[in-house]
């Protein structure tokens, strides 16, 4: 499937959210508002997947942190990106399930990873269920244990993309 990858833009967050919430349980999604202030705050980090006709298929979004690994204070309020420098993070990674098993999710790890070496990351950090670690492993990713986030109350694995 051919793609092209931008960067989310507020005419996106309908789509953008429709893609959120199924893939997230109601706990673990994204608000809107969340969502709204990452497209408008760090647009360099919130990359989305389209087809050939522009339809959005799905995103990665995640701003840069100093810290290794994620937090819990990340979901609730976005900051400006460092030109460069820090760990990119990933707090979403999303497909619509009508896509899945195309490699989109594969394909936006690896745009992400681009950028990220771009802009002299050090690498990149995010927080997984369990059933989600061999898809990470199998793009790179080694896993760091169980993870100190109590976000949505499940637990979470720390994984890190060293550069």
């Amino acid at each position: 499937m051919q793609l092209t990858f931008r960067s989310a833009k507020l005419n996106d967050l309908d789509r953008i959210m429709e893609i959120e919430q199924s893939g997230f349980s109601p706990e673990e999604a994204a608000t809107r508002k969340a969502m709204k202030e990452r497209i408008q705050v760090i647009p360099d980090s919130f990359i989305v997947a389209t087809d050939p006709r522009n339809k959005l298929l799905g995103y990665v979004v995640g701003p840069v942190i100093n810290e290794r690994c994620l937090y819990d204070d990340l979901f609730k309020k976005t900051v400006l990106n460092p030109q460069t420098g820090g760990y990119q993070s990933i707090l979403s990674l999303a497909v619509a399930p009508e896509y899945y098993r195309h490699g989109i999710a594969g394909k936006l790890l690896k745009k992400l990873s681009e950028e990220a070496k771009d802009h002299k990351r050090k690498g990149i950090t995010l927080t997984c269920l369990e059933e989600l670690i061999p898809f990470y492993e199998k793009n790179g990713y080694k896993i760091e244990g169980i993870s100190s986030s109590q976000h949505a109350g499940e637990t979470w694995y720390d994984m890190i993309l060293d550069f």
